[in-house]
């Protein structure tokens, strides 16, 4: 070797809203000796971050260019409206956009939904981004309508939301550059996918072990039961025991006899006494 390898690590970049801890933790428990870096990116510039190879897969909203970025949807997110505590939307459990029809609803210059007419009345200025967006909304300019996961980030006492029907939903999806499918890619799209450890498309390729002899059993050896003795002899005697009825029940009982002096012979024999008179 003329220089040192590089140890393998995987960069992972994730949009405002997305909370990827649950599959953090998976890989780290599946391949803790590769560290997993994450990377957050503003929504519209993830493809661009992966374009570039500045991460080697993201979680991000689609849609993705898909011609030359690979993508796997995950779910779907509900859509909420984000209103001060004290309005009168927060009385009821949804909303429709027609519900909406006379508020100002601000739209902020990322907003994530594909909105082909937003609802509410528009306000004077776009906001650059969500969290101003929120700021005027606590200040009571106007609504803000967003996916739900980006009304958790910027959770403020003093607001809350309330879902939204009939209105663009957000998906979130895997993404990574389609001529990039390495096998940390892959280890990472078994986890969101939720393959188990064992599956083949879920964990590294191990060589075949080579094959071994069977331990030998050591179990007591066949036919060497403490009771196999006596159980046969007196099974012998019970048997003919069972033909009194029948004229072969003398040689029934007579069998029974003998098992038992046979039984009893063998006990002697092994303390050493004689089996009886000749």
């Amino acid at each position: 070797m003329t220089g040192q390898e590089v140890p393998p690590s995987f960069r992972l970049a994730y949009v405002p809203g997305v909370t990827p801890t649950k599959w953090v933790r998976i890989w780290n428990e599946r391949l803790p000796d590769v560290p997993l870096t994450l990377v957050q990116v503003p929504a519209d510039e993830a493809c661009a971050l992966l374009r570039g190879g500045d991460a080697d897969a993201g979680l991000v909203r689609l849609p993705v260019d898909d011609t030359d970025l690979s993508a796997i949807p995950l779910y779907t997110e509900t859509t909420v409206v984000v209103i001060p505590k004290d309005h009168v939307v927060a009385a009821v459990e949804e909303v429709s956009p027609e519900d909406l029809a006379e508020e100002i609803v601000l739209h902020p210059l990322d907003d994530t939904l594909d909105w082909e007419r937003p609802p509410g009345l528009p306000a004077l200025e776009r906001p650059a981004t969500t969290a101003d967006a929120i700021e005027l909304v606590a200040a009571g300019v106007g609504l803000l309508v967003v996916p739900q996961s980006l009304a958790r980030l910027h959770h403020r006492k003093d607001l809350t939301y309330r879902p939204v029907t009939d209105t663009p939903e957000s998906r979130v999806a895997l993404s990574w550059p389609q001529d990039e499918t390495t096998d940390l890619v892959e280890q990472f799209i078994g986890i969101v996918r939720g393959r188990t450890v064992n599956s083949t498309r879920g964990r590294p390729a191990t060589p075949p072990q080579p094959k071994g002899k069977r331990p030998e059993k050591t179990g007591r050896p066949a036919g060497k039961s403490p009771r196999s003795g006596s159980s046969g002899s007196g099974g012998s005697g019970r048997s003919g025991g069972s033909g009194r009825s029948g004229g072969s029940g003398a040689s029934g009982r007579s069998g029974g006899a003998k098992g038992t002096k046979g039984a009893k012979g063998a006990k002697n024999v092994k303390r050493g006494k004689p089996r009886g008179r000749a």
